[in-house]
């Protein structure tokens, strides 16, 4: 009986760390996502050992692990490391394979790549220099509001006079939204604005191809933002079914593939 083989790909983010375990049928079969905390190392360990055990599998059972993220070069124990672009978009293109605008929405930062119809990146642009309208932003909004962060997306779409900030950076929008706060504004009037200038600050970063899929942590658990973006962008907008795991879903494709191209033909070549 030949051995089981499966396929890992890590993601360790600057607020999260994932883990994806695929089959020899590319099948998500493990996934775990923990606090990347300060160690990002241990974190990215305890996260693979928790999806190995949900695949029912053992690390001997690993062909190739690849890692992506913020900190992907402090995960020893991956063969080899990605960039978030790349992870973003084969994920998403797995799911979706057609040409694609793939909107991610980080902890730190926002991306949008863009791929063709055989999920070639043709392009893409990130906002690296602001917090602003990331996950970060949101929940230093959160702390401001005196709320839980996961209560944010239901106040939001419970929202019926939005309020529209007018200020882009956090420290800014932060005055402003004590300012509402004082004269007696809705928390969820305030919570919509704060959606609306995470959706209008990502629209802004570059155009948008017919076919939009939106995913990263923030949309997992904030599903009322993709309702905001596609009443923006006047169309449909497609979430994966993991959201919050595409980068390690598109690290452990890659570690298929590269698996693939030493031991023989019939995989996709390297992005």
């Amino acid at each position: 009986m030949s051995p089981r083989l499966v396929f890992a790909g890590i993601d360790v983010g600057s607020s999260r760390t994932k883990a994806a375990v695929l089959d020899e049928g590319g099948e998500l079969v493990g996934r775990c996502v923990r606090p990347s905390g300060t160690d990002f190392a241990g974190a990215a360990e305890s996260c693979l050992e928790a999806a190995l055990t949900m695949a029912n599998a053992t690390r001997t059972d690993i062909a190739r692990t690849i890692s992506t993220g913020y900190g992907r070069k402090n995960a020893s124990l991956s063969n080899d490391v990605r960039t978030e672009i790349a992870c973003h978009g084969a994920g998403c293109y797995r799911s979706f394979p057609f040409a694609i605008s793939v909107i991610d929405i980080g902890g730190q930062d926002n991306k949008i790549i863009k791929l063709d119809d055989d999920g070639r990146r043709l392009s893409f642009k990130m906002n690296r220099k602001c917090a602003a309208g990331t996950g970060a932003f949101l929940e230093e909004m959160s702390l401001r509001l005196n709320i839980p962060l996961e209560d944010m997306n239901d106040l939001a779409s419970r929202s019926t006079d939005m309020l529209k900030l007018g200020s882009y950076c956090t420290v800014f929008t932060a005055t402003e939204v004590l300012e509402s706060i004082r004269h007696g504004k809705k928390v969820e009037d305030i919570a919509k604005g704060l959606f609306y200038s995470v959706i209008k600050r990502i629209l802004e970063m570059d155009s948008l191809t017919e076919n939009v899929v939106m995913t990263g942590g923030v949309v997992a658990h904030n599903p009322y933002l993709v309702a905001m973006a596609e009443e923006m962008i006047g169309r449909k907008v497609s979430v994966a079914k993991y959201p919050q795991f595409t980068g390690a879903i598109g690290a452990a494709l890659f570690a298929m593939r590269d698996y693939g191209e030493t031991s023989g033909p019939g995989t996709a070549s390297r992005q």
